[in-house]
């Protein structure tokens, strides 16, 4: 198994969860501040939702207190619905992440647009394909990263670590830091540098890893 966790092929068709309470939680959030919730209220609202979980932030602030909440709310059997699945996980690894720690709850999941539905087989088995890409692209950025590193080495700068991290480096970084499977000691180490370079170099570096932890996911606080 990755460290995505994905699902055992011989589980990818069974039904989850195994016992639906047909309970729809609706989560909506706009990210700028010229967006409306209103269109995606309406939709969740038409989709049967009960209750609906709406953040509306603007800028970098990646804080998204009412998903945390909504999160929280769900208990095992419901099923979260989405209009799209931008409005949910901002990255694919973010997505995949969210969804598998929904799948451990035994919660299902939903979104309107692309028509997914992880409480039926096609549903599961497409998110299993997304799951897979993610671990495909996070290990191009990392072959991309070494091959960088081994031409600055050809180039004269071999061995100890750079005095100034390069623009290729906080590139690489910045690409790495969303992986939840990856701590930031692990990524400065195979970049070459110090954690604290990281963190000098990368202002928002707290943001970045706050979106790829799905720590907003706890178990249910509805009695």
């Amino acid at each position: 198994m990755t460290s995505l966790e994905l699902p055992e092929r011989a589980d990818l068709l069974v039904a989850e969860p195994l016992v639906l309470t047909e309970i729809r939680i609706g989560y909506a959030r706009v990210s700028t501040g010229g967006q409306k919730l209103e269109r995606q209220l309406d939709t969740l609202t038409a989709a049967g939702c009960r209750r609906i979980f709406a953040d509306k932030k603007s800028g970098k602030n990646t804080m998204r207190p009412e998903l945390k909440a909504c999160h929280a709310f769900l208990a095992a059997g419901d099923t979260l619905v989405v209009p799209s699945l931008d409005r949910y996980g901002r990255s694919l690894q973010d997505l995949i992440t969210m969804v598998g720690e929904l799948r451990r709850r035994g919660i299902g999941f939903t979104s309107l647009h692309e028509k997914l539905d992880t409480t039926t087989p096609g549903g599961r088995l497409v998110f299993h394909v997304f799951a897979a890409l993610a671990e495909f692209i996070r290990e191009l950025i990392v072959i991309g990263t070494n091959e960088g590193l081994a031409a600055a080495r050809a180039r004269g700068r071999i061995g100890g670590r750079p005095t100034v991290a390069t623009e290729e480096v906080i590139r690489a970084a910045r690409d790495l830091l969303p992986d939840p499977g990856r701590s930031i000691t692990s990524i400065a180490k195979l970049l070459g540098i110090s954690p604290g370079t990281l963190y000098n170099h990368i202002p928002d570096l707290r943001e970045l890893r706050a979106g790829a932890v799905p720590e907003q996911i706890g178990t249910s606080t509805r009695s």
